[in-house]
């Protein structure tokens, strides 16, 4: 799409929305679901072509549910609405103006009358010795994949070797963040590979190392002081070594030095230790906050310092600072899947009731609560100022994330994964190779080339 093409009269409003993540999708499709083709075109930009349910990717990456499940198809849930597959280079809202980069092509420009700023947070890497190098994320459904392979095949490689310290580095599994994503992929993957050991003739439970390093004094803070110290206590009975007050402060080649003195190797470097606005927000002209997020009002719509709309400007989830009109003292809400979702959907509506020249409404939502899973039938959570802990936490987990989940196909798809999981044990088997898919075919033709004669 070029500029010219993106500056030509338009018989409808266009919106474009950046990002299309829990924002992203649900408002394309309140707006969609409010207006039709002939009243508002609606474009969503977005490097993958699916939204990732991250509450999920835990439960991904130990294999209790199929990766596949655990993400929704734009093209599939957003009809009637254009999919530009690339990543926002720039957006120029003067003009009106948002510049793609597509994965493959030069870049483009396109014209828009509203936008939806829904970029989300990207992870807080900190310059530290090793962790660019060697750290493995937890954002994506792809880096969940990852990480179960990358387990597995620890445990298939130190069960065909005889050097102990290397079958020590293998073993060890370093976890780095305390928060929802840390504690409950620790958990869930902990309990995978310990249920994987009675496969293995040379590995017991006993010779798994996992090792969660927090920098605050405890973990799961968003549950409160009281499930958190459940929780600690929970994982270090199952032998997790919880360093609480503790920063990772080198992982050059797999030796990891802690803040506390302690110096071990580990093959294995889980980074979950906070995220950041996205950083891209800096290459807009959009009034940003001291720590990179968009202003807005409880609308949803983009302010100014002192207050003002910016007019075609609207925001939500993670990379926005909405007031927090339902907890007094606390001037934003927080970065949660709960708040992106319901902001998402008050948006839709608040941009359809403007475009209908209708009056808009704040956004006030009361939080329900927190739910965090610590494994298999293990799991804290706090609904509606009542504290739960154990299998009723855990079951208020999948049942409150599973209904989050869009569309019926994918909560179908969930629950029968449960339930096979339930009459069935999980499998074991590591794909790794899919990351190097060419490697076989590569060692065939590199044995042509030195074969004699050729």
């Amino acid at each position: 799409m070029s500029a010219a093409t993106a500056r030509s009269p338009r018989k409808v409003p266009r919106v474009l929305i950046l990002g299309g993540g829990y924002v992203g999708l649900h408002a394309a499709r309140q707006i969609r679901k409010r207006m039709g083709r002939r009243e508002v075109a609606i474009a969503v930009v977005d490097p993958r072509p699916y939204m990732t349910y991250q509450p999920f990717l835990p439960e991904a990456a130990a294999g209790s549910l199929e990766p596949r499940h655990v993400v929704a198809s734009h093209r599939r849930l957003l009809r009637g609405t254009t999919i530009l597959t690339g990543r926002v280079h720039s957006l120029d809202h003067a003009a009106r103006r948002a510049t793609i980069t597509p994965a493959r092509g030069d870049a483009y420009t396109v014209g828009y009358d509203h936008v939806v700023v829904a970029l989300g947070a990207v992870a807080r890497v900190l310059p530290i010795p090793g962790l660019a190098e060697s750290g493995i994320g937890f954002k994506q459904i792809e880096e969940a994949i990852s990480l179960r392979n990358h387990v597995v095949t620890m445990m298939d490689q130190a069960d065909s070797i005889w050097d102990e310290q290397a079958r020590q580095r293998m073993l060890t599994f370093t976890f780095v963040g305390g928060g929802f994503a840390g504690s409950e992929a620790i958990g869930e993957v902990e309990d995978m590979a310990r249920e994987a050991c009675r496969y293995y003739d040379s590995i017991s439970p006993d010779d798994l190392r996992f090792v969660l390093v927090e920098g605050t004094s405890r973990i799961l803070p968003e549950v409160g002081a009281d499930l958190g110290r459940y929780a600690l206590e929970q994982l270090r009975k199952r032998n997790i070594d919880v360093r609480l007050n503790t920063f990772l402060e080198s992982c050059v080649d797999g030796h990891i030095v802690l803040s506390d003195g302690t110096a071990f190797e580990s093959d294995t470097l889980v980074w979950t230790a906070g995220v950041k606005a996205n950083p891209v927000l800096a290459q807009t002209d959009l009034p940003l906050t001291e720590n990179g997020r968009v202003r807005a009002l409880p609308t949803l719509q983009v302010c100014d310092a002192d207050g003002q709309v910016v007019e075609g400007a609207w925001a939500a989830g993670d990379c926005a600072a909405v007031p927090d009109l339902s907890a007094p003292g606390i001037t934003t809400c927080a970065p949660t899947a709960q708040h992106a979702i319901r902001q998402a959907t008050h948006l839709g509506k608040n941009m359809t009731q403007l475009l209908a020249q209708e009056p808009l409404e704040d956004y006030n939502h009361r939080d329900l609560g927190t739910v965090a899973s610590l494994g298999l039938y293990k799991g804290v959570a706090e609904v509606l100022g009542l504290k739960f802990r154990g299998p009723l936490a855990w079951f208020m987990h999948r049942t409150y994330h599973m209904s989050a989940m869009p569309t019926v196909n994918r909560k179908v798809r969930i629950v029968l994964d449960w339930t096979m999981a339930l009459l069935f044990r999980r499998d074991i088997v590591a794909l790794g190779r899919l990351q190097t898919p060419r490697e076989e075919f590569l060692q065939a033709a590199a044995s042509v080339r030195s074969a004699p004669g050729s």
